[in-house]
């Protein structure tokens, strides 16, 4: 039922809008990649335990675990990991809406692959691009700090990697449907993210004593990860393309609102006119890909 369809919609928004408040939170008691690492691990193991309740936990197809292992590794792995060392020096409002340009990023990746791409689409990069820009705020940013720099840097960058996940499996030949796969795609980044976290954080730590951790970590590994999902895989069966692609585009907004209320971040002009822009552009490119 389209209700149904929109409370989904609805869901997903919220369940994800307010992950990088919780995220933020979470970093408190916590270093960026352990903390990745331990949300994908309880995100996997509540993703196996719904799939089982669901009875349909299943050895994936040969043909799909190249998806399950493209997703696995850019847009958990190194989508949480990149986000989550951004995040660090950079307000959650903002971060959210940085980490949120896959559409933008997924133009240039489509034309490196072939794929045609209409007047709208260079368009809407232009726009969000300018909006990018707007956000970062160039002239008042101290350029000798080099942590807020690469903070910047890091969330653009978890951008593409998610685009890069987007735009193969747009063109995978699917056996499974996504949910059935994304138990084994948690799965996948839990292995990575440790690997990466014991490589790169040598020194790193979730402190189980402090209760941001729990927050951050129940929050979005055991309900908004599994749930938000669940909802946007099923707004994408039963709704237009563009339609719940459109309605997607509240996530970041949300999280502009929930840092404002929860974290205390300021709603400042540029954010806004930045956010504003980024918004537009990532809609006219969502248009241009669903005419």
């Amino acid at each position: 039922m389209p209700r149904t369809a929109y409370l989904q919609l609805a869901t997903s928004v919220v369940a994800f809008g307010l992950a990088f408040p919780a995220l933020k939170v979470g970093l408190q008691a916590s270093t960026p990649v352990w903390l990745a690492a331990g949300r994908a691990s309880l995100a996997a193991l509540t993703a196996f335990i719904l799939l089982a309740a669901l009875r349909r936990l299943k050895w994936p197809h040969r043909a799909d675990w190249p998806i399950v292992l493209s997703v696995g590794a850019f847009q958990l792995t190194l989508y949480f990991s990149l986000a989550n060392i951004g995040l660090q020096h950079v307000p959650a409002g903002r971060s959210g809406v940085l980490s949120y340009t896959a559409m933008l990023w997924l133009v240039p990746l489509s034309l490196l692959v072939g794929e045609r791409v209409g007047w709208r689409g260079f368009a809407g990069v232009a726009l969000g691009m300018a909006g990018i820009v707007v956000l970062i705020e160039p002239t008042r940013m101290d350029w000798s700090n080099r942590a807020v720099i690469e903070g910047h840097a890091w969330l653009l960058l978890a951008g593409l990697s998610w685009a890069v996940a987007i735009l193969h499996a747009r063109r995978h030949r699917w056996r499974a449907t996504p949910l059935d796969v994304l138990p084994w795609q948690m799965g996948v980044a839990s292995v990575l993210l440790w690997s990466l976290a014991l490589l790169i954080e040598p020194n790193g730590y979730l402190d189980p004593s402090k209760p941001q951790l729990w927050i951050a970590l129940l929050y979005i590994g055991s309900f908004a990860g599994p749930l938000g999902t669940w909802a946007a895989v099923s707004v994408a069966r039963a709704l237009p393309p563009v339609t719940g692609s459109l309605g997607m585009l509240g996530t970041p907004l949300l999280g502009i609102a929930a840092s404002a209320v929860l974290l205390g971040e300021p709603i400042t002009a540029s954010l806004a006119a930045g956010t504003a822009l980024v918004i537009a552009g990532i809609a006219i490119v969502i248009l241009d890909r669903h005419p």
